[in-house]
């Protein structure tokens, strides 16, 4: 509305010039009704010629994601731990060498005649005994892969939640570029209509002044909203690892998902003590001290007792050795050996025989085996303790993450009933100018009120599904591969484009829940599977 000069009350003819200048008689012509959606408030449409940014949806960027270097960076990290039980299997395999030997003998030094022999040795071994070094570090293999399992799960999830957050971020800009634009065009002609009230002397220069800044801080947040366009894409550009130009048209940029995540509390805590990688960790550092304090035992309790038996032709009477088979088994290591030397030249006249031996020790006193076990046992104390620590922490995190999407949640209805209240107040400002008591102008400020409005819930709605998100994240039911699949919030329409009428009745949440399962993980039985 404008301010009405006190000289207006003993002119009527200036009065009326007045009026006419403000904009109820525009154009040249009467206007009986003001139009839906005022032009400085309507999308422009892209000129024959003019390229149009591809559309954006969220589901295209979880598609680029896969390309990410940060969503990489998690495939090789799980791929490594899958060589690392491989090499451990391989280790704790079969083990075949094959070696030779040569030697030159003169004996006695001054009358005897060089002689020289050669073998060829083949050697094999293979870990027995269950809990020989070698099988337990495969165990420990196998429970890294499959930690390394969670943690890749996460690892996506967290990476699909910056992208969704981007994105977000993204949709965010782009209405707040359309709706600074909005704002400095019912600005600017609030500041003509200044310019002409002025210029009939029906308001003062101060209130000129003020409509002038409004005008600079109309533009400063116009350059700030663009500026945050670039931001947007520039923070997208960091998650997918390449550029993405974002349109200038909020129609051309899809929806976040549609989730609601169940509210019970327990079920959600379950879940997640279950596929946390914080969890995870600390249950394989549990297990893998449980299986150092069982090795330190072991030690102390056992003997380190070798067996052997070597059969063939075990001398010639020279010191030498013919055709040759032997074996041998160690308590500790646990592996079971076996030697096979053949000599290159003729043995067959040499006698053939066989040698069992067995030797062993025990420590009586002293050495480390006192200490070890004290030690082993510490560690199984701190990792039982960094366990406790760990579902602490989870719980402690999903209890955050659902209190947060429940106060986003309620948050909404506040900003509904705002909706619902802009919508009457512009539906009152169009009958107040079919009565001839308000200009177009106000219409647009209406209507430019109509906007900010449903963008605030628009917003709203987007901040209710990221908080969903986070929270199904902290739960480990975030489905990287399903979440494009799932249908998206309504998008609305681009800011500024008000209908004739109001919504029946603002937009709600669904209630349906709708959890996404959690993606598969190669199991750690196939471990050279691709993730």
């Amino acid at each position: 509305m404008f301010e009405v000069h006190p000289m207006t009350q003993r002119f009527p003819a200036l009065a009326l010039t007045a009026f006419l200048s403000l904009g109820l008689l525009t154009t040249g012509h009467a206007q009986t009704a003001p139009p839906t959606t005022p032009p400085s408030l309507q999308q422009q449409s892209p000129t024959p010629g003019q390229t149009q940014t591809p559309a954006i949806t969220l589901g295209s960027v979880l598609a680029l994601l896969r390309l990410s270097p940060g969503w990489q960076s998690a495939d090789l990290t799980y791929r490594a731990a899958q060589l690392a039980l491989d090499s451990a299997r391989t280790r704790a395999g079969l083990s075949l060498s094959v070696g030779a030997d040569g030697s030159v003998v003169k004996a006695p030094w001054d009358s005897g005649e060089w002689k020289g022999s050669s073998t060829l040795n083949v050697s094999a071994s293979l870990n027995v005994l269950p809990w020989s070094p070698a099988r337990e570090s495969v165990r420990s293999a196998e429970r890294a892969l499959a930690a390394a399992a969670v943690d890749l799960r996460n690892s996506r999830a967290t990476l699909t939640v910056q992208a969704a957050q981007a994105f977000a971020g993204a949709r965010s800009a782009v209405t707040g570029l359309a709706q600074a634009e909005a704002q400095l065009s019912v600005t600017t002609r609030l500041r003509a209509v200044a310019e002409e009230q002025r210029a009939q002397n029906l308001i003062t220069q101060e209130a000129v002044l003020e409509r002038q800044s409004a005008l600079e801080s109309a533009q400063a947040a116009r350059d700030r909203a663009a500026r945050g366009v670039g931001l947007a894409a520039a923070q997208l550009t960091r998650v997918l690892g390449q550029p993405l130009a974002l349109p200038t048209d909020l129609s051309r940029l899809g929806g976040l998902p549609d989730l609601t995540p169940s509210g019970d509390l327990s079920a959600l805590l379950t879940r997640a003590l279950s596929a946390r990688p914080e969890i995870a960790r600390a249950e394989v550092a549990l297990a893998d001290a449980q299986a150092a304090l069982a090795t330190a035992q072991r030690n102390a309790r056992v003997p380190d007792v070798t067996a052997g038996v070597r059969a063939g032709q075990l001398s010639d009477g020279q010191g030498g050795s013919g055709r040759t088979v032997g074996g041998s088994l160690n308590s500790k290591t646990g592996v079971l050996g076996v030697q096979a030397s053949i000599p290159l030249k003729d043995t067959g006249e040499m006698p053939s025989g066989v040698t069992l031996s067995l030797s062993g020790t025990y420590t009586l006193l002293g050495g480390a085996g006192a200490g070890e076990q004290a030690q082993a046992a510490q560690g199984v104390q701190q990792a039982l303790l960094g366990l406790a620590t760990a579902r602490q922490a989870v719980d402690l995190d999903v209890r955050t993450r659902l209190s947060s999407y429940q106060d986003e949640v309620g948050g909404l209805g506040s900003l509904q009933t705002a909706l619902v209240r802009a919508w009457t107040a512009l539906a009152s400002t169009r009958a107040r100018v079919d009565a001839g008591l308000a200009t177009p102008l106000d219409v647009v400020q209406a209507e430019l009120g109509v906007s900010q409005a449903q963008n605030a819930v628009d917003a709203q709605h987007a901040a209710v599904a990221l908080a969903a998100l986070q929270l199904l994240q902290a739960t480990g039911d975030l489905d990287p591969v399903l979440l494009g699949q799932l249908p998206a919030l309504p998008t609305p329409a681009a800011p500024a484009q008000v209908s004739s009428a109001p919504p029946a009745s603002p937009p709600a949440p669904s209630p349906a829940p709708r959890t996404p399962p959690t993606e598969s993980i190669p199991p750690t039985a196939a471990p050279g599977g691709q993730p």
